[in-house]
C-alpha cells in the first residue's frame, strides 16, 4: 500500500483513530490498548473499593464515564473504549448475571430450548440505558477535559463468544456444553444465535446513537471452532451484524476482533465486512501486513505479558510490529487485553514510544 499520502498529523477537524480506519496513513501511528481502563489503575481500584462489584460499575454512567477517562487522563491515548462488559447482553435478555470476585462472570446456563424461550426483550432496553447514557456523558467530558483528539469507541461481544458464556454458565476451559449444543440441538442453537445478532446489532446502533464514533466486535473464543463451525457461527453471524448496523450507520467503523482465527483470519476480514480487524499476538505481523492490510486497516498485537514484563523486550517487541506494519494504515494495540498486574510505569513507557515513532 502507497506511503505517499502520508501526512504529519490527522487532517483538520478528524481524528487520527477514525482517519486511520478511514485507510489514510500518517506519520505518527495512532494506538489504545484492550482493557486500558481496568484493575491496573490504582484510581480505578480505589474507586471499586467504594461500590458493589464489576456490575455495579458498569451500570452506573458516572461510574462508568470515570473509568473510561482515567486512562486517556494518564496515558493520552487515540481512542478511549466505553467501560462495560460483553455479558450485558444477555443480563438485558433476562439471563441472571453477576461477577463473582476471584472467578470472574457467573450466568444461569442455558441447556435447553426451554431455558432459551426464557430470554425477553422485556427488560433490554432499561437495562442498557445506563450504558447509552454512559457513552453521551463521556463523549461530553473528552470535549469539555481537552481530548477533542480521542474517539470514542463503543463495543459488543460477538453471538458465538457471548452464547458460550451463556451455555457454559461462565468462562470454560473446553467449551464442550456449548459445541455439544451447537451440535445436538443446532435447531435451538440456532435461534439462540439468531437471538444474539438482533439483540447485537440493535445494541451497537443505540451505542452509536449516543455518540460512539466507531464499534469493536470481541469475538474472544473464536479460534476454539473448526473451519465449517467457524464459518456457521463466527463468520455468518457477525457479518449480519454488520449488515444490519450498516443499513442505519453506513459510514460507522466497525473493528472485528476474532481471536484465536490464525488463517481463518483472511476470511473472516473477506466475508464479514469488517472495517478493520484486530489481530491477536500469535498472527506474524509481516503475514498481517502483506495478506490483511491490503484489505483492511489492522490492529493489534503487543503480547500483553511483554507489556506486563517492561523493559528491553517491551521496547524490541514493540518496535517490531510498528516497522512491521509500516506499509499500511495501522492502530497499534495489543493482542489482548492489559493484564492486571501490569505497572502503569510500563503503560506510559510503551505510549510514549509509540507516540514518538516515526514511519
Amino acid at each position: 500500500m502507497s506511503l505517499t499520502n502520508k501526512t504529519e498529523s490527522s487532517s483538520a477537524g478528524h481524528k487520527i483513530f477514525l482517519d486511520v480506519l478511514e485507510k489514510k496513513t500518517f506519520n505518527r501511528i495512532p494506538f489504545w490498548f484492550m482493557r486500558q481502563a481496568g484493575r491496573y489503575l490504582p484510581e480505578y481500584r480505589e474507586l471499586r473499593a467504594k461500590k458493589n462489584g464489576f456490575l455495579d460499575m458498569a451500570m452506573d454512567p458516572q461510574s462508568a464515564t470515570e473509568i473510561t477517562l482515567q486512562p486517556i487522563r494518564r496515558f493520552g491515548m487515540d481512542a478511549a473504549i466505553i467501560f462495560s462488559d460483553i455479558l450485558v447482553v444477555p443480563h438485558a435478555l433476562g439471563q441472571k448475571l453477576e461477577f463473582v470476585e476471584g472467578e470472574g462472570p457467573k450466568l444461569d446456563a442455558l441447556r435447553s430450548g426451554a431455558d432459551i424461550a426464557k430470554l425477553n426483550y422485556k427488560d433490554f432496553e432499561t437495562r442498557l440505558k445506563p450504558v447509552y447514557e454512559a457513552i453521551a456523558s463521556t463523549r461530553e467530558a473528552l470535549k469539555s477535559e481537552g481530548f477533542a483528539h480521542t474517539a470514542l469507541i463503543g463495543f459488543a461481544g460477538a453471538p458465538w463468544t457471548v452464547v458460550c458464556y451463556m451455555i457454559e454458565g461462565g468462562g470454560s476451559k473446553d467449551f464442550i456444553a456449548v459445541k455439544k449444543m451447537a451440535y445436538a440441538q443446532p435447531q435451538n442453537f440456532t435461534s439462540l444465535i439468531n437471538l444474539l445478532v438482533e439483540a447485537t446489532a440493535h445494541y451497537l446502533m443505540h451505542q452509536i446513537a449516543a455518540g460512539a464514533e466507531a464499534v469493536q466486535i470481541f469475538d474472544s473464543w473464536a479460534g476454539v471452532l473448526d473451519p465449517d463451525e467457524y464459518k456457521r457461527w463466527v463468520i455468518k453471524p457477525t457479518r449480519d451484524i454488520v449488515t444490519q448496523v450498516r443499513q442505519s450507520y453506513p459510514h460507522v467503523p466497525i473493528i472485528g476482533f476474532p481471536k484465536g482465527s490464525g488463517i481463518n483470519y483472511q476470511a473472516y476480514v473477506q466475508e464479514t465486512g469488517v472495517s478493520a480487524v484486530g489481530i491477536d499476538a500469535q498472527v506474524p505481523t509481516k503475514w498481517a501486513s502483506r495478506v490483511l492490510q491490503p484489505l483492511v486497516p489492522v490492529q493489534g498485537n503487543l503480547d500483553p505479558i511483554c507489556l506486563l514484563a517492561g523493559g528491553d523486550a517491551l521496547v524490541l517487541a514493540a518496535e517490531r510490529i510498528m516497522t512491521e506494519m509500516a506499509q499500511g494504515p495501522f492502530i497499534f494495540n495489543l493482542g489482548h487485553g492489559i493484564n492486571k498486574d501490569t505497572p502503569p510505569e510500563h503503560v506510559t513507557m510503551l505510549s510514549d514510544l509509540i507516540r514518538n515513532h516515526k514511519i
